[in-house]
């Protein structure tokens, strides 16, 4: 174990920052980006365990509503977990993640059960981190679904998303060829993945969430760690001061139209309502039958009841 995993434990989230640690402490490098696109690149370096990924779920939705137009989101995988070699920051060993987890659910008011550590625990980030860059070589809107669907499972129903059988489940659901996710995932997307890596190492990404907002000049605003709403905005903006906000219904129906599975946070988030009337709206939904709800010892999620 080299000397910068004792100090930096990629499990152990920062609520304070935002931000979930990896491995390896890279200097922050100045790099110009390739943008030969009209609109804003961002550059989105995530993790499919990452719970301060999770806790950037309402921002990043309404960045997408706001200002679809005008930004480009490029899913990339960081790596947060190759494997157990970790000792520091009281997490040595899966059920030390546990409580952080519990903790961390609290701070960014998002649902995140960490009982999946002692019941199932994780040996790793990357098989779902390669089943992600398998299903970008299907569909990269599926894709993005996708990763939704195994934050879900790992989050809220407490499964181990490096398992194949969970991984197949969440593919399915979101309509994916699983037969060739499999091939996929077994072959061209470990590359895709080592892509990935090596560029997260290239740009001096030092844990995750971490955006990357390019200008057609290849310049970039950083937002580091998940930050509230406006930092995002202001990137935007400082990125391309024309920019123009996009209106959108905030009424309960064409949200779930939008995105089928909603956290109370992040309805008040996208609404516009405030957090106790958000969730008090969503419960309404539900005793009406339109919604269906999960619910977790520490929150709970609503999905749009199928017919």
């Amino acid at each position: 174990m080299n000397e910068s995993t004792t100090h930096n434990n990629p499990l152990l989230c920062d609520a304070e920052t935002g931000v979930c640690g990896v491995p390896e402490v890279e200097n922050e490098q100045n790099v110009k980006i390739d943008n030969k696109e009209r609109s804003i690149k961002v550059i989105y370096f995530t993790d499919p365990i990452c719970s301060s990924c999770w806790g950037i779920e309402p921002q990043l939705r309404k960045m997408k509503l706001e200002y679809g137009e005008e930004i480009n989101v490029e899913y990339h995988m960081g790596g947060l977990l190759p494997d157990w070699s970790y000792n520091s920051g009281g997490i040595s060993k899966p059920s030390d993640v546990a409580h952080h987890w519990d903790e961390v659910s609290g701070h960014y008011d998002m649902p995140v059960d960490g009982d999946v550590w002692l019941e199932d625990p994780l040996d790793s980030s990357y098989p779902p981190s390669i089943a992600f860059k398998a299903a970008q070589l299907q569909s990269e809107e599926k894709a993005i679904v996708f990763m939704r669907e195994l934050r879900e499972l790992v989050f809220l129903k407490k499964k181990n998303i490096a398992k194949w059988q969970n991984i197949a489940l969440a593919a399915e659901k979101v309509g994916l060829d699983v037969e060739q996710l499999k091939s996929d995932y077994e072959g061209k997307a470990k590359t895709l993945f080592e892509d990935d890596l090596k560029l997260a190492r290239q740009l001096g990404v030092r844990g995750f969430p971490t955006l990357f907002f390019v200008d057609a000049n290849g310049e970039s605003q950083t937002v580091y760690g998940t930050k509230p709403y406006p930092f995002y905005e202001t990137a935007i903006l400082i990125a391309n001061p024309k920019a123009s906000k996009k209106e959108y219904a905030k009424d309960w129906e064409s949200l779930f139209k939008k995105y089928n599975s909603m956290t109370a946070k992040e309805f008040n988030e996208l609404s516009g309502n405030n957090r106790k009337e958000s969730e008090r709206i969503l419960d309404e939904l539900t005793s009406q039958g339109k919604l269906e709800k999960l619910t977790t010892k520490n929150g709970a999620i609503w999905t749009v009841k199928a017919n």
